[in-house]
């Protein structure tokens, strides 16, 4: 997030046609987004690289009692800070230029990546001088392969897997992962990759559940059958979820 010519709250607004967060978002993958992450974590601190206005931090926060949290998007930030009170510490900065006075147990980056101008450049930060020598990276990013994905692709909504749409080019995102090229980039900035899956088996678009979220349709078991099939199907996940841990400086 380092050129000088986007506008990061600006980014972060609804677009006619498209939210930048959906209730699907926040009431479902963000809960198995935790729940993904818990054996993998241990005592320590935690950073956590885009914040927007704290939704998922607040999750966080009820694991960890010490988190950093940097964010672009002026906007965001103050929001954050005014959802978390003391319970995390904010910083209004772009990952390129933040200066931090410590490494971390834990650094958590979940859908981020994608918006990066310089996702390489970012992830060698988290390996050269923000993860510590026994800590963890939690990097999960939307997945191009997503069944709801590739069905858009059928449907001619979307021309290929890894196509950036307008509405995801309006929410700043610079690149569509898969595995492989999440893999390969995690790999370019000097990170070794200990775990690899993804996060909950995807065949609607956000829109489609938030509608069906709304009604009685779907239940509690449901949703946890869609995360159990996620584990047996990463590469159809709504998100995918890489675990690193630091390589060579």
């Amino acid at each position: 997030m380092s050129r000088t010519d986007r506008n990061y709250d600006q980014e972060l607004r609804d677009t006619p046609d498209h939210k930048y967060a959906y209730t699907f978002d926040l009431d479902v993958m963000h809960p198995f987004m935790l729940r993904s992450f818990e054996p993998f974590c241990g005592p320590g601190n935690l950073l956590e690289l885009g914040s927007y206005t704290g939704e998922f931090t607040s999750r966080l926060a009820t694991r960890f009692s010490d988190i950093t949290c940097v964010e672009a998007s002026g906007e965001a930030a103050a929001a954050a800070g005014k959802r978390l009170g003391s319970a995390a510490r904010i910083v209004h900065s772009t990952f390129e230029t933040v200066q931090l006075d410590r490494r971390f147990d834990h650094v958590v980056l979940t859908h981020v990546l994608e918006h990066l101008d310089d996702p390489v450049g970012v992830l060698k930060r988290v390996n050269d001088e923000w993860l510590s020598d026994t800590g963890r990276l939690f990097l999960v990013c939307p997945n191009g392969n997503a069944a709801s994905r590739q069905i858009a692709v059928h449907m001619g909504l979307i021309s290929h897997h890894a196509a950036v749409t307008p509405s995801e080019l309006a929410h700043g995102h610079r690149i569509t992962y898969t595995l492989d090229t999440l893999e390969r980039d995690a790999r370019s900035a000097g990170l070794e990759v200990v775990h690899r899956s993804g996060i909950f088996f995807k065949a609607l678009a956000n829109f489609q559940w938030d509608r069906l979220l709304a009604t009685d349709i779907i239940s509690p078991e449901y949703l946890e059958g869609c995360y159990r099939l996620g584990q047996v199907y990463p590469d159809l996940c709504s998100s995918i979820f890489l675990v690193c841990r630091r390589g060579a400086r």
